[in-house]
């Protein structure tokens, strides 16, 4: 009986092991699962494990499509149940819930990171004092101008520039667009936010008292916002993405402020277009201050093999892989190294004067605050109002 219990709890205690264990074939070699996005991203995965492979002969990389958008309300689900990834994408600002959540590691060598990344991708990844994630592409936007509506030179450095600009070219361009961009997308409306260091979650965007959407810079540059409705004289529901890339690419829009992803588009449309930093907002006299994005690859707390996930994934920030990742996606490296595009010059000094989207939970409550604020304040409500009521949306205060 004794000598029956005891193999019992033998069994039991092997059990745990042999499940956690099963990405490990017979042969001995790992199998890591990836999780990202199609239209590219899926691309660069497939072929950056295959030249992995190579060099790693135990190790199988395992693509799986787990958009990016999704990926992180999925990993919480299904890392506990171990079906999950062990390395997989996210935009940094879920950073916050990932980390106070343990559903992430902490980078086994920060060191690299921080010698080898862009210093926005660094911050951005840095949470609490802790970096997690290995960032593998840089995002910003710009403004994008159409070359047979308006020359290099005589693109604005100033918003104020850039409502006399449009003025005068409503008057001979009735049909026509001086300027357009998402003007109910918090993503982009936070530019006007930002004049003299105002910043949302305060400098280091970890405030999580104060959101500073509501304060007196905020409150100006949203009153001028406002102002630009006299040029764009369309509601805030008709100014969608889908359609203003559209009315860009049918060339019925000088200026448009958007991001890389429209490259591809634009040029495929036969578009001459440049890339120019935001103008200057009103007092100021740098480029206004942009949201700052990076895609990382975090490496899954419920992983079975964090050491050769990390390895993985720090090995998608070589050179080699920045450069290809560059080639199919066309997005920014996230690393200290150039790349030859006539467009990509505007994109990085934007870079210089963009900010990391915080990343505390707290911006989780702001994405909808703001842009039903943006919307309402563009369609002509109460600036001060609007903020006032974003602010405690955010804050509860």
């Amino acid at each position: 009986m004794k000598k029956a219990i005891r193999f019992l709890i033998s069994v039991l205690l092997v059990l745990p092991f042999v499940s956690c264990n099963e990405k490990k074939a017979s042969d001995g070699k790992i199998t890591l699962t990836v999780w990202e996005s199609t239209r590219g991203p899926d691309e660069f995965i497939k072929r950056a494990g295959e030249i992995y492979e190579k060099t790693h002969e135990n190790i199988k990389i395992k693509f799986v499509n787990v958009e990016v958008g999704d990926a992180v309300g999925q990993l919480i689900l299904d890392g506990p149940a171990e079906v999950g990834p062990d390395v997989f994408a996210a935009p940094h600002d879920s950073l916050g819930i990932l980390a106070i959540g343990g559903h992430v590691l902490a980078n086994q060598n920060p060191a690299f990171v921080k010698e080898k990344a862009l210093a926005s991708c660094v911050k951005a990844l840095t949470y609490d004092g802790v970096m997690y994630g290995y960032p593998v592409s840089a995002e910003t936007y710009s403004l994008f101008y159409n070359r047979a509506l308006i020359s290099d030179d005589e693109v604005p450095t100033s918003w104020e520039g850039l409502l006399e600009w449009c003025e005068k070219f409503k008057e001979k361009n009735p049909e026509k667009f001086g300027f357009t961009m998402e003007v109910g997308a918090g993503y982009y409306t936070i530019i006007f936010t930002t004049s003299e260091g105002n910043r949302l979650f305060g400098e280091s965007g970890t405030d999580r008292e104060h959101s500073n959407i509501n304060s007196d810079k905020s409150i100006q540059g949203m009153t001028f916002f406002k102002k630009l409705r006299s040029v764009l004289n369309v509601p805030a529901s008709d100014l969608d993405s889908a359609t203003l890339d559209a009315a860009f690419q049918a060339g019925q829009v000088a200026m448009y402020i958007t991001g890389l992803w429209n490259v591809k588009g634009f040029t495929d449309a036969g578009i001459d277009f440049g890339v120019a930093p935001l103008p200057a907002l009103p007092g100021n006299n740098q480029p206004a201050a942009s949201f700052s994005g990076t895609r990382a690859m975090f490496v899954s707390a419920y992983s079975d093999y964090p050491k050769e996930a990390s390895d993985f994934a720090e090995f998608l920030m070589s050179d080699e892989m920045q450069k290809l990742r560059f080639e199919i996606t066309g997005a920014l490296p996230s690393v200290k190294m150039e790349v030859d595009r006539p467009y990509l010059k505007g994109f990085l000094t934007q870079l210089d004067y963009a900010f990391p989207m915080p990343s505390i939970p707290e911006m989780k409550l702001y994405w909808d605050a703001m842009n039903s604020a943006s919307k309402n304040i563009w369609d002509g409500a109460d600036v001060k109002s609007e903020l006032d009521a974003c602010n405690m949306a955010i804050t509860g205060k």
